[in-house]
């Protein structure tokens, strides 16, 4: 009886995995109840790796290459048998193989603005995404730390692990590069090489290499984007107030054409409440230059025939230069009793 279960036993003479492209890191041997044949052979291709786990053990790594599976091929798992060397027996071992070859276009990005600290804004919150690539190692490692005893094991199994790592270690790699974020967008290369240094351990660490890291794209949240635009406006202008004055005057000749007054006087109307209110603009932002020089202020030319609509217009006008911290609240109560007076 012993005999014939011998006989019926299934012996396993060829070893080897060929990759269907899924994405698949690691892959189990279908062993079953079968044996590997003493002497039998193990193919190991190019991008690839195989691992022999005897009872739990990890008991050799085979690279790229036919190997005859022997006492003196496997010296490891010889070890661990016991085996002399004229014992030639067939013998059940678990076959993981891994996948070494790049895994690319695996995408990052920042679900929510992360916060940073930035030498010229002091703090920002942005967003930034792009991808990287990466490649299995060590699969000793991986298979003690990521894989395990699971039949396959793929690259989306293990794509929220990375994303999580490269978040974790962003905020840490724009500091260590030094780059202001005005100069990030121009020199993502430098961000994605900083962002790399930092990850290289931490991929290191479960059996992983990162071949490749690239940043796409740099990004403010609108609110914070509306307020890097008006600094870089004022960038612009330099300390020439008086282009800065004229500047927000134009911008605010859409919104004086859309409000017409509040007594419907007309175009002819809506007209001169936009010449008061250029005006009166060129004149606050002389008065400022020449503040800043220590000269005395130019007084503002008068205005005769001032209708109600016109001055309601100007007065809302100044109302937004006060609000935007252009003018102070006792320039703005100067001017008011100013305007108001016009309507005596």
């Amino acid at each position: 009886m012993a005999l014939m279960d011998f006989i019926k036993k299934q012996f396993i003479d060829i070893i080897q995995w060929t990759e269907t492209g899924d994405g698949t890191l690691a892959w189990r041997f279908p062993m079953a109840d079968m044996e590997i044949q003493y002497g039998a052979s193990l193919t190991v291709r190019e991008s690839q790796m195989a691992v022999f786990v005897n009872e739990g053990k990890i008991a050799d790594v085979f690279g790229p290459g036919m190997y005859k599976l022997t006492t003196q091929t496997i010296p490891v798992l010889t070890y661990l048998k016991n085996w002399d060397k004229l014992f030639e027996s067939p013998f059940k071992s678990d076959v993981y193989f891994f996948s070494t070859r790049q895994q690319v276009d695996q995408k990052w990005g920042t679900p929510q603005p992360i916060t940073i600290r930035d030498k010229d804004f002091g703090a920002v919150r942005l967003r930034a995404f792009g991808n990287y690539s990466f490649r299995v190692a060590d699969p000793k490692l991986f298979h003690t730390e990521i894989s395990g005893t699971r039949d396959i094991y793929s690259v989306g199994e293990l794509d929220g692990q990375l994303r999580g790592m490269v978040l974790q270690h962003l905020s840490d790699a724009i500091a260590s590069s030094g780059i202001p974020f005005l100069d990030l967008a121009a020199n993502q290369m430098e961000f994605a090489k900083a962002l790399s240094n930092e990850l290289s351990p931490a991929f290191a660490a479960i059996g992983l290499k990162l071949e490749g890291m690239t940043v796409q794209n740099v990004s403010l949240p609108e609110e914070l984007q509306k307020i890097l635009d008006q600094k870089i406006g004022m960038g612009m202008v330099g300390n020439d107030m008086g282009k800065f004055m004229q500047y927000q005057t134009a911008q605010a000749i859409p919104k004086f054409a859309e409000g017409g007054g509040s007594g419907g006087s007309g175009i002819a109307g809506d007209a001169m409440g936009l010449g008061a209110g250029v005006a009166l603009g060129q004149v606050l932002a002389q008065n400022l230059q020449k503040g800043l020089q220590g000269e005395p202020a130019q007084a503002a030319p008068a205005v005769t025939a001032v209708k109600p609509d016109d001055v309601m217009a100007t007065l809302e006008k100044l109302g937004e230069l006060k609000a935007k911290g252009i003018l102070t609240q006792e320039e703005f109560d100067a001017k008011k009793v100013e305007l108001l007076k016009k309507l005596v």
